[in-house]
């Protein structure tokens, strides 16, 4: 069993008291803009075992009747359908899956802000469609002067130029489907617009990475260091912070750089001084619910790795620069670990070496670690997840749970009618096989069962796997990592 270092009901309690807390220090208004996955957070999952991956929505939740949200998508997003890569979606259709997914938890989403606009047609046609279901959508361009003339800025010039968004709650939540949607000008801008109102809002931010009150070596902080190499951050004692107080915080580069600017923007909006450091911004109580820091930081190590892997096999892949691949070498030094660090790697690598086929090995969560082999009809990590349900629902070496009269007739719709070149079927070709198995064979329906046990089990694949066989394994909750080697020498993946 998976050992927990982490204390959701705690960290629930802590930190919607700090936010509640935030809100007050204003006139029963708050800003706060809100990073990182509202949904499937599972970096943080595998951080700091024991957290629960929608914890966030969990938190908006317990403070609903007191929250609005206002989703941020930039027109730059829009218009280069920029896509997010651990989920295969475009920032757009992600930001209407969260949306919709929210509301069917109850949660209030006001209205949506197309950011940095100037025109750009797909925004336009977004905005249009989002009318269309009766959605509020407002349009906010560069920001007049920004970064360096506070004075053009804080006018109405630049801030004012912008319209202003109703909301009716003291807890507005400014959030986005990816980093760089322009959540901070939101926020200020409102404060703008409502202190000429004379509304003394607020302005928070919440984050769970880096973790303010951690080390900065930290093997939590340097995971996040690692999942954010291709946007060069890094953590950085806050100077500011220890002259203020004389203590001791982390932060990132980016929110270090550009506080001596919000400072002064927020000064001129408020007239007087809110915060004396990026860190006083923060509301992070992650620190306080972590009841075991061996066990996290073991996990943070382990993620180290799996973005040393990842990082791999995208620039292989043509995908990340060699500056994010040197990124990731130097954090696993930092840490003097090696990519064998991972157990299911060392295995996976062996049983290839010994039987000459591709391989995936999986770690069950009794530590107990199985295998599938790339040969014949069936994909190494279709082969694993099979071998892995088989094996936890306590059939041994019992083959017999999905008949050839079910196989065959799937790799001949793949090849003969759909016209593939690829006769070896996925992931999700067996698990569909399994499950039209399992209404008429019970091995079959006593392992399908077993598929929920699978969530936060590490997988290694001896070679690069297709996208769509990633997404297959992570739908699962499986963290797989690969090694940075193609199949074969197709240029297709198919």
């Amino acid at each position: 069993m998976k050992k927990t270092g982490f204390d959701n009901e705690l960290y629930l309690k802590l930190q919607s008291e700090k936010i509640l807390e935030r809100i007050n220090e204003f006139d029963n208004k708050l800003y706060l803009e809100f990073g990182g996955k509202l949904f499937d957070d599972y970096h943080a999952a595998r951080v700091l075992p024991g957290f629960d991956p929608n914890i966030k929505t969990k938190l908006l939740i317990k403070l609903k009747d007191k929250a609005e949200i206002i989703f941020c998508i930039s027109a730059n997003d829009i218009e280069k359908n920029r896509i997010r890569s651990d989920l295969g979606l475009s920032y757009d259709n992600e930001m209407l899956r969260i949306i919709d997914n929210l509301r069917a938890l109850g949660l209030y989403v006001s209205s949506i802000v197309i950011t940095l606009f100037k025109g750009q047609p797909s925004a336009l046609k977004f905005a249009q469609k989002l009318e269309n279901h009766g959605e509020k959508v407002y349009f906010h361009k560069y920001t007049k002067g920004y970064p360096s003339e506070v004075e053009v800025i804080v006018s109405d010039e630049g801030y004012g130029a912008n319209s202003y968004i109703e909301t009716t709650r003291p807890l507005v939540v400014v959030t986005a489907p990816g980093p760089s949607s322009g959540k901070l000008a939101t926020c200020l801008s409102q404060m703008y617009h409502e202190f000429k109102r004379g509304i003394k809002s607020g302005y928070a931010k919440f984050e769970t990475f880096p973790v303010w009150n951690l080390p900065l070596n930290s093997p939590v902080n340097i995971a996040y260091e690692a999942a954010t190499a291709d946007l060069k951050d890094v953590n950085q004692i806050d100077p500011y912070h220890f002259n203020a107080y004389g203590t001791l915080a982390v932060n990132y580069n980016r929110d270090i750089e550009v506080f001596p600017i919000l400072k002064n923007i927020l000064k001129k909006i408020t007239g007087e001084e809110i915060y004396k450091s990026p860190t006083d911004m923060g509301v992070n109580m992650v620190s306080s619910a972590i009841t075991d820091v061996r066990i996290v930081e073991e996990a943070a190590k382990k993620e180290v790795v799996r973005r040393y892997f990842k990082t791999e096999c995208d620039y292989k892949r043509g995908q990340a620069s060699f500056d994010t691949v040197e990124r990731t070498r130097y954090l696993m030094a930092e840490l003097n670990l090696t990519p064998d660090y991972l157990t299911v790697s060392t295995q996976a690598k062996k049983v290839t070496k010994n039987s000459g086929y591709p391989c995936v090995a999986l770690e069950l969560p009794n530590g107990e670690v199985v295998y599938g082999k790339n040969k014949k009809i069936i994909s190494a990590s279709g082969a694993v997840i099979l071998n892995a349900l088989r094996t936890l629902a306590g059939l041994g070496d019992d083959f017999d749970i999905i008949s050839d009269d079910i196989l065959m007739p799937i790799v001949q719709l793949r090849t003969e009618y759909l016209h593939s070149k690829c006769s070896v079927l996925t992931v999700d070709d067996v698990l569909i096989a399994l499950a039209i198995s399992s209404q008429v064979n019970e091995k079959a329906k006593r392992a399908i069962e077993k598929l929920p046990k699978l969530s936060a089990c590490d997988a290694h694949s001896t070679y690069i796997l297709s996208p769509a066989e990633e997404l297959s394994l992570k739908k699962i909750g499986i963290s797989i990592t690969c090694e940075p080697v193609f199949l074969n020498n197709n240029l297709f993946e198919d």
